[in-house]
């Protein structure tokens, strides 16, 4: 603990990927991140804290491709998207950093030549299967029914020239750190998840670059290959502060490194405690105190995905409830090592509740009471009683158990410290009945005690709420006439100085909701989206209808001697004496039949492989090209000729009926 010295203490977020706008689910880590930031400021330490942008990637590539703009265009836009949602909840970076930042891009340069030269880096060829979304390879043996482990997307099977990185050599090393340092990986779980599921059963090399697309940081001595992902984007936390790979680092590097906390989600734990902590060793280079992997908001009973239409954003929860309402919400409904749940029903009834019931209520009663009994001046009458001391018990206890909270990460916990002392001023107001005791002139003494002490807890309960509602926080004390108190003289009660005066217009902090109403809003809401996306869509052109010659009408006899069934695609290669054709191996149920198809102009072999797809089945068997062929693939073709396979729209096992 540091209270009277300017120790350093560097804190870092995951840097936000600039495929689209974050959601409320992301945005929750910047606030988490803050929270801590400024309790660390409060604890007087000199706190640096790092945001940014992680902006390659082919994802990027294809998301540019189809709106019609440059990489750069897209990522500047999107990641100006994202600065002011960081910057619409009133976070406290002291740097957004952007992976396309000359700086950074320089140094990862600089970076992978070091690693190769060392030989730590070498050329091969990759072949495996592909996330596009996450930009990571997995074996077969690490899908999750078949897809990837990490999104539940699908993959494609991939091969390529690439560099690799030997994860190998470092990996006892890191078994060992993690060992002698058990508070390194937080919480608990994900480092037993890192070391059985990845570290313990052997790390295969990293591949470190890619070919296939273009949109990334050239390899400075091969520049076809440009930096794989993680390793531009992890090294952020290092080139933010100043880091150069030769040696001459800046003085933000040599004072803040190693970090203190990098804060991620849960799902990109493995990156941060297995790949960055190799890298740093590999660059000799000290690790970081600790990796806390938080867990996920979800909405309802799921995670939040556009796919799934359940997203929620900040802006628009910000617009309904106000900023430190949702920095509260967020902050408060998170576990420590559990997903938390947001919803609108639940948004409400914590504003009514917690908000401005508890707190909201709480302030402007006293505000009110100090104003119509005192004339809004605020004095200790000196007339004590048990139940003061009782109060003022909870309000210290409560600032040392916040405090103790926040040293583990337990911003959950430590807000519900705070609301304690709320909940016991209200408590305290309902024991000592100020409007009964105003109604004898003999307890005036004792009536001004008691506003002078609810003035006071709600000064150290509004102090220490500052790092998680600063607004808020200001708000109160304005109200109060009173100076933010710092955590030592939060240790103390009765500091507000006697005579003075709070403002004589209390202001409303939170006003009640109705859910009915904030529902028909929410309703209304998604209408007019809707409305708009429907206005925005383009219209249908000649191209996207066609006629064809029709033929002669059959009986359903005639259909129902013809057998449709959903196949796999396992295997796949081109016919070798022919321009057009793909044999294919169609897993059907439990048989695999043999199926040539003429869409070779339109499918790669290794497209072709892992798809689901619609099939005739009892086809008589025929030759093309010398090739047996047992069924036959179902395609749609366009006006140009162009083919695109039928493939069933929700997931579907093989052998599966169509009809």
């Amino acid at each position: 603990m540091c209270r009277d010295c300017k120790k350093p203490y560097y804190i870092t977020t995951a840097i936000a990927y600039t495929s689209g706008k974050p959601h409320i689910g992301n945005t929750y880590e910047i606030v988490l991140a803050d929270s801590i930031a400024r309790y660390k400021r409060e604890q007087g330490y000199e706190v640096r804290f790092q945001t940014g942008t992680d902006e390659h990637g082919q994802k990027i590539e294809l998301k540019a491709e189809e709106a019609g703009i440059t990489p750069k265009e897209f990522v500047d836009n999107v990641a100006a998207q994202i600065r002011s949602i960081w910057d619409l909840m009133n976070t406290s970076y002291d740097k957004f950093i952007r992976t396309t930042d000359e700086e950074h891009e320089v140094q990862v340069q600089k970076i992978f030549k070091k690693l190769y030269d060392k030989g730590d880096i070498y050329k091969g060829y990759y072949e495996g299967l592909y996330c596009t979304p996450c930009e990571s390879f997995f074996t077969e043996s690490q899908l999750v029914d078949g897809k990837c482990p990490d999104c539940g997307r699908e993959v494609q099977p991939a091969k390529e020239e690439a560099y690799f990185f030997k994860m190998s050599k470092y990996a006892d090393r890191l078994i060992r750190h993690i060992n002698d340092h058990p508070e390194f990986i937080q919480p608990v779980s994900r480092k037993n998840e890192m070391m059985n599921n990845f570290l313990l059963p052997g790390l295969q090399d990293l591949c470190v670059s890619r070919t296939s697309f273009t949109w990334g940081i050239p390899v400075s001595f091969d520049p076809k290959h440009v930096t794989y992902v993680w390793l531009d984007a992890l090294t952020n936390y290092i080139t933010g502060l100043g880091y150069d790979c030769d040696g001459n680092n800046g003085e933000l590097f040599e004072k803040y490194w190693p970090a203190d906390l990098h804060l991620i989600g849960k799902d990109i734990i493995r990156f941060h405690t297995i790949y960055w902590p190799i890298f740093l060793m590999a660059l000799d280079l000290p690790l970081p105190k600790q990796v806390f992997g938080h867990p996920w908001l979800l909405q309802g009973d799921g995670k939040m995905s556009k796919s799934k239409g359940n997203v929620l954003y900040a802006d628009t929860l910000v617009d309904f409830f106000g900023v430190d309402a949702v920095r509260y919400f967020v902050l408060h409904e998170m576990p420590f090592d559990n997903d938390g749940v947001i919803s609108w029903e639940l948004m409400v009834e914590r504003m009514n509740s917690d908000l401005a019931n508890v707190l909201g209520n709480l302030v402007n009663r006293t505000i009110s009471m100090s104003n119509k009994y005192f004339g809004g001046e605020v004095r200790n009458g000196g007339v004590s009683d048990a139940v003061d001391e009782d109060l003022k018990q909870v309000v210290l206890a409560a600032v040392g158990k916040a405090d103790a909270k926040m040293d583990n990460l337990r911003v959950a916990d430590a807000i519900s410290e705070i609301f304690n002392i709320f909940r016991r001023s209200n408590k305290y107001i309902d024991e000592t009945m100020p409007w009964a005791l105003a109604k004898d002139e003999a307890q005036k003494d004792r009536l001004a005690t008691v506003l002078y002490n609810l003035v006071e807890a709600i000064t150290i309960g509004a102090s220490l709420l500052e790092s998680f509602m600063p607004e808020t926080s200001a708000r109160i004390l304005t109200q109060l006439n009173a100076q933010k108190r710092s955590l030592e003289e939060m240790k103390e009660f009765g500091l507000y100085p006697s005579g003075s005066k709070v403002t004589d217009k209390p202001e409303i902090l939170f006003a009640r909701m109705d859910l009915k109403e904030v529902l028909e809003k929410v309703e209304a809401m998604h209408a007019a989206e809707a409305a708009a996306d429907a206005e925005d869509a383009p219209a249908a052109e000649a191209e996207d209808v066609i006629d064809i010659e029709a033929k002669p009408e059959i009986e359903y006899e005639d259909f129902a001697k013809l057998q449709f069934q959903v196949g796999e695609i396992i295997a796949c290669e081109a016919v070798a004496k022919s321009k057009k054709l793909l044999c294919s191996q169609v897993k059907i149920g439990s048989q695999v039949k043999q199926i040539v198809s003429g869409i070779k102009a339109h499918y790669s072999p290794e497209e072709m492989v892992g798809k689901k797809v619609m099939v005739v089945v009892n086809l008589k068997p025929a030759k093309l090209a010398g090739v047996l062929s047992e069924g036959m693939l179902l395609c749609a073709e366009d006006a140009d000729g162009n083919l695109s396979l039928m493939v069933p729209e929700k997931k579907m096992p093989s052998g599966a009926e169509i009809c």
